[in-house]
């Protein structure tokens, strides 16, 4: 009995560990975690460091998945690839969910909801629209646009056939920017789910198989504990540094600081916080298309204000700053992409206090250089004394308190009053004052 039996065990074990070994593999257990990574915003380098932290972060603390829940218009190709090799390289499910309701997954945002082992939409969400736009400024010429275009639908077709999604669809977002509602892109299997919130989510990934690097695995989402992953305080900082609008305003404070300094040197803090915005825009205006003629009007509008105050032109150079800096403000940006674009509601704000600043803070420098002097032997030009001994020619004269020789082109009688002409060493060269007599 006992030989038979350690046979047909030894046989029945072999089986099991044969068949677990060559079968999809499945993380045993309902606990654990899944990480959500959330982003909404402008596609950009921010992005990029933001989505490959959450990625090596899951990874580390060997969650089951990470939820990337992304609401985007769009953004800078390269970062958008970059987010994509993360992606396709991940040794973990990673799954975009475009979300919350009334977001989009637009342009780039196309390309990386694609490129995901699980794709899904929330209720009131749409995807689409993934034509490339200009970057560099102007319209790209026939050539170059046939080349852009043939680009990103190759790769966007390869990432839709990698993850079984709709390639014909894929193609048609780039070359025609056809966009669809959730319930629509589900039809279309062009993503995978519709979940109302990550919970739910979680619960429709369950049993779900996905394709990873290391081999085909099945997914245990049920009784996930959520873990976000918050982006951090530097990369907050450096986001909203990329907002065309922020950078147009560090721009405009930092031309204002460094023009009053220059105006009114000893002012300080005027240069300190001009040259603190200039860096930061300069650090900003990198991750965007520029203009520099756009640039070059903007600051040629803030000089014509300055020199408005200054030179009297009866309002030609306040005419021609505020003409400048509108042109400047609309070719700052160099794209057609409407999420690049500074806004109006900024624009116009920023022209009218910056003619009125600029106005303010230049005058009041000009004005203190043109004031005469309070202290030392110049303030005494022009000052009135009066004779303590007759100025015939030379005596002495009282002034601030002061007992000072004096010379008089014209003999002043003591108790007279004379007003200083110069000053030469200790000596002040005066003129009577002849007061009138009343009748």
């Amino acid at each position: 009995m006992r030989g038979p039996f350690l046979r047909y065990g030894s046989g029945i074990l072999l089986a099991l560990f044969l068949g677990f070994s060559t079968s999809t593999p499945v993380w045993a257990g309902l606990t654990g975690e899944a990480v959500i990574a959330t982003y909404e915003g402008i596609i950009n380098p921010v992005a990029a460091e933001y989505l490959h932290d959450a990625i090596a972060s899951a990874q580390e603390t060997d969650a089951h998945v990470l939820i990337i829940k992304l609401d985007t218009p769009g953004g800078l190709d390269t970062s958008m690839r970059l987010i994509v090799k993360d992606i396709t390289n991940a040794a973990i499910p990673v799954v975009v969910f475009v979300a919350p309701s009334g977001g989009r997954a637009a342009s780039a945002g196309v390309f990386i909801t694609m490129a995901a082992h699980v794709a899904a939409m929330s209720p009131g969400t749409n995807i689409g629209a993934a034509h490339p736009v200009a970057m560099g400024g102007g319209e790209m010429d026939t050539t170059m646009k046939e080349k852009v275009e043939n680009d990103s639908a190759a790769y966007i077709k390869s990432i839709a056939e990698q993850r079984g999604r709709n390639v014909a669809w894929a193609e048609d977002a780039v070359r025609k920017s056809v966009s669809v509602t959730e319930q629509e892109a589900l039809k279309l299997k062009i993503v995978d789910l519709v979940a109302d919130d990550p919970q739910d989510l979680l619960t429709q990934l369950h049993g779900r198989r996905v394709a990873l690097p290391g081999g085909p695995l099945t997914m245990v989402t049920a009784g996930l504990e959520i873990r976000p992953f918050p982006m951090g305080l530097r990369l907050e900082l450096l986001k909203a540094l990329s907002d065309p609008n922020i950078a147009y305003l560090l721009m405009t404070i930092g031309t204002i600081g460094m023009l009053a300094e220059l105006y009114n040197p000893g002012a300080i803090l005027p240069g300190i916080v001009g040259a603190i915005s200039l860096i930061l825009a300069f650090y900003s205006l990198q991750s965007l298309p520029v203009n520099y003629a756009g640039v070059l009007l903007f600051i040629l509008g803030i000089v014509f204000f300055v020199l408005e105050a200054t030179v009297t032109s009866y309002g030609l150079l306040a005419i021609g700053g505020v003409v400048s800096l509108t042109l400047g403000s609309l070719m700052l940006i160099k794209s057609d992409a409407e999420f690049f674009q500074v806004s109006w509601t900024v624009i116009v704000p920023v022209i009218i206090t910056t003619a009125a600043v600029s106005l303010f803070i230049v005058g009041m420098g000009v004005r203190a250089l043109r004031r005469s002097p309070q202290t030392g032997t110049e303030s005494m030009v022009g000052a009135v004394g009066v004779a303590k001994t007759a100025l015939c020619p030379d005596g002495k004269l009282a002034i601030h308190g002061e007992l000072w020789d004096a010379v008089s082109d014209t003999p002043v009688q003591p108790g007279g009053s004379a007003k200083v002409l110069r000053i030469e060493g200790l000596t002040l060269y005066v003129t009577p004052i002849f007061q009138k007599k009343e009748a």
